[in-house]
């Protein structure tokens, strides 16, 4: 199974009727009507995630209108807190083995991998009519983030990029009063994020020497299934099981991470799409470190043109302790630690990391006269903010369609990705977005679509 096609994968699962998939309306494969989760990656964000959608207590599983049915994890040190509270759910190492024997008892697959496997999971969780649910960000380059709008449409299920912050009030007061003009035209947004933290505690240690010296594979993990589609490297504990992030190849640094939250609400209430071009306006390498680990500090310019009534827009982005100037104008008494400005001619709008808590920039008894005189609402609010309960509730049919879909999720992920391929080879990028290019460096157009390894190869054929 490790190296099955994806034609062979989908014959054996009997997936294929007349070269297409039909879905019904949500039919659950539970007797019970609830719907049947499969969890990969089961550790880290996938434990808060499985126990999010099945409940943390006794009490909520008992009301929750899901089941989990299936985990998968290439490492048992990571998953085992998982396992031993649910001892009775089947266990896989390999997603494929798991869809190939399960198919039928799954409704939804969640992918809680990392960044560099997304993708296949959940290509082949949707080739088989399943709903997904993954982390973000969505995807690792911009070919597979296009590829998963396409295979949402075409197997007709619904895919949902899990930047929790999509789901709350917040994000939508946003989108409400730049709709309504509060801020008039914004032309100018700063965001920062104090990362990437390069202490043993945090997720972006580096090693002492380059590359880190090969050690041996843990027992209980699979090295090479881990590695799934990228290039062959030794074990190192600088990978896995934390630090994976730093390193291209696996992850997409800080700003990959966290610009899907906190770049979302300008993106949402600006409709910023992909950027004209990024300038690395300051960078600090390691000079030890090559290009295919994260940089110490950061600061990038974005550029978005003009869109239908809406201003062109240059957007800051910094990190690793870069913060922009804080302008008497702003009438700020501090930007915080990570943080996201969108200036208007108007008024100003501030947000902490993730777009929850916004609040527009004017003094404390005239923002408090607003938000009790408050302002008309004109998008629909999640109940309880609840993204899990969203995604299920959008699958049952009880909801709305959800509102980090693919398509907005890979458009917000493929704005920061455009973001990263300059941060990462300190370049200016000029990208064509209709024709998905690098025009200026064309040979960054490798990094667009990056090459997979034998048995790793999924979508080609949508396009």
């Amino acid at each position: 199974m490790k190296n099955i096609s994806r034609r062979n994968f989908l014959r054996s699962t009997g997936a294929i009727a007349a070269g297409t998939i039909i879905l019904p309306n949500f039919i659950s494969c539970s007797a019970n009507g609830k719907v049947n989760l499969a969890i990969v990656g089961v550790g880290g964000r996938g434990s808060n995630n499985w126990t999010s959608f099945f409940g943390k207590t006794e009490e909520e599983r008992l009301t929750s209108n899901v089941n989990i049915v299936a985990f998968c994890d290439v490492n048992d040190a990571a998953a085992e807190k998982s396992y031993k509270a649910m001892p009775h759910v089947p266990r896989y190492k390999d997603f494929r083995v798991m869809l190939d024997e399960m198919h039928k008892d799954i409704d939804a697959v969640v992918v809680s991998t990392t960044d560099h496997t997304h993708f296949a999971v959940a290509m082949a969780a949707m080739q088989l009519g399943k709903h997904v649910f993954v982390e973000k960000p969505l995807a690792h380059n911009i070919w597979q983030l296009r590829t998963l709008v396409k295979a949402a449409d075409y197997y007709n299920v619904i895919g949902m990029m899990g930047n929790q912050g999509h789901a709350t009030d917040g994000i939508r007061n946003v989108k409400e009063w730049v709709d309504a003009g509060l801020l008039g035209e914004v032309k100018e947004v700063h965001a920062w994020f104090n990362g990437p933290d390069f202490r043993q505690g945090g997720y972006f240690l580096k090693p002492k020497n380059y590359p880190p010296v090969p050690q041996p594979v843990p027992e209980g993990l699979d090295w090479e299934l881990w590695q799934g589609p990228v290039k062959e490297r030794a074990y190192s504990p600088f990978y896995l099981p934390r630090f994976w992030r730093g390193w291209y190849d696996y992850g997409n640094a800080e700003l990959g991470d966290w610009a899907c939250h906190t770049l979302d609400a300008p993106f949402w209430s600006l409709n910023l799409g992909s950027p004209q071009s990024v300038d690395p306006v300051q960078a600090v390498r390691n000079e030890q470190m090559p290009n295919d680990f994260v940089t110490d500090q950061s600061q990038l310019r974005f550029e978005f043109a003009a869109r239908g009534n809406k201003a062109p827009v240059t957007l800051n982005w910094y990190e690793g302790g870069l913060v922009p100037e804080n302008k008497p104008e702003w009438k700020l008494e501090e930007l915080g630690n990570n943080g996201m400005l969108m200036v208007g001619e108007k008024l100003s709008v501030i947000t902490g990391g993730r777009p929850n808590d916004a609040r527009l920039i004017m003094p404390k008894d005239e923002w408090d006269d607003f938000k009790n005189g408050g302002w008309e609402q004109t998008i629909p609010r999640v109940p309880e903010q609840n993204p899990y309960k969203e995604f299920i509730s959008a699958i049952r049919g009880d909801g709305p369609m959800v509102g980090s879909t693919f398509e907005y999720g890979a458009g917000l992920t493929e704005m920061a990705l455009v973001g990263v391929l300059a941060q990462r080879f300190n370049k200016r990028i000029e990208f064509d977005a209709p024709n998905m290019k690098v025009t200026n460096h064309p040979e960054l157009n490798a990094y667009v679509k990056e090459p997979v390894r034998d048995g790793w190869s999924f979508g080609e054929d949508l396009w």
